[in-house]
């Protein structure tokens, strides 16, 4: 019912005519400054960064990005995103359901609390940890007799990571399932169904886009996470550094070919990401509105 509703809605807005009394030459200067912003704000560094980077030519960017301590780089970035990404799903997942499908006290805290990495910034979220978990931190000493090394370490690094990224999740797929309600779910248990048949026939079904354009976001977030992981990594290079740790050593030391070649990495990495959610976004849109047959 509710993709019926979603659909109409979307026809009716894609049919209703526009009421905007602007002169043509209005839209096209508002259209042109908006195409100059992104241009110079978006565009232009952008296409800087591969100048600089492939400056002195093609065998120096090879190098830059091919030599140990970039490809260690490039390596924990990834490892970190992929642990800190399915654990905030999982998280995500479970907040959006609470919170779309039950009613109890303390639901607007809930949602408060997981909105406030988005106001926290990044250094703090790392200081936190390393008042938590390094050698002077209140678990410190704990962690010291057992050999189990969390600051300036992978586990500190994915900490830091997941702590800025987990709204992502959660907050695309909250709006979806409370958009859809609960009554889908309520039918399908009528029926005889049980908890994971629910959720893997009905609510992962209706929610599966919306999933998927979180996860990509917490991705982007994740591999260019600088603030929170600068932190607790401790700047050890070819082992705690990531890609953006990384890009500022290399520019620090007047690399500048070697810090642009970097950056270029990350730079495809985003766009990447952005291809993957321009294809979720048409993949929605079609579902949503199909053509006519």
């Amino acid at each position: 019912m509710a993709g019926a509703v979603t659909a109409h809605l979307s026809r009716d807005a894609q049919t209703r005519p526009s009421h905007s009394n602007e002169a043509r030459w209005v839209r096209w200067v508002l259209i042109g400054l908006a195409l100059l912003f992104i241009a110079l704000i978006v565009l232009l560094p952008l296409a800087a960064i591969f100048i600089e980077a492939f400056k002195r030519g093609v065998g120096v960017y090879y190098a830059s990005i091919t030599e140990p301590d970039a490809l260690a780089a490039l390596k924990l970035t990834l490892l970190a995103a992929v642990i800190a990404v399915p654990l905030n799903t999982v998280f995500g997942l479970a907040a959006a359901w609470t919170i779309s499908k039950f009613r109890f006290k303390g639901k607007q805290l809930l949602i408060t609390l997981i909105d406030l990495p988005f106001a926290v910034s990044p250094v703090i979220a790392g200081l936190i940890f390393v008042l938590l978990f390094g050698a002077q931190g209140f678990f410190g000493p704990w962690l010291d007799e057992r050999g189990i090394q969390i600051i300036f370490a992978l586990p500190g690094i994915v900490l830091a990571t997941a702590f800025v990224t987990f709204p992502f999740v959660a907050r695309e797929l909250i709006p979806i399932m409370q958009a859809q309600g609960p009554h889908e779910e309520e039918a399908a248990v009528s029926l005889g169904a049980r908890g994971w048949q629910i959720f893997w026939r009905v609510t992962l079904p209706n929610i599966r886009w919306g999933l998927l354009y979180g996860m990509i976001l917490c991705n982007a977030r994740a591999m260019g996470e600088f603030g929170a992981v600068s932190v607790v990594s401790g700047h050890i290079r070819g082992q705690t550094n990531t890609l953006p740790l990384h890009v500022e050593i290399l520019y620090n030391e007047y690399q500048f070919s070697a810090s642009f070649a970097v950056a270029s990495l990350l730079v495809l990495l985003a766009i990447l990401t952005l291809v993957m959610k321009s294809y979720i976004e048409w993949r929605s849109y079609r579902e949503i509105s199909p053509e006519p047959k």
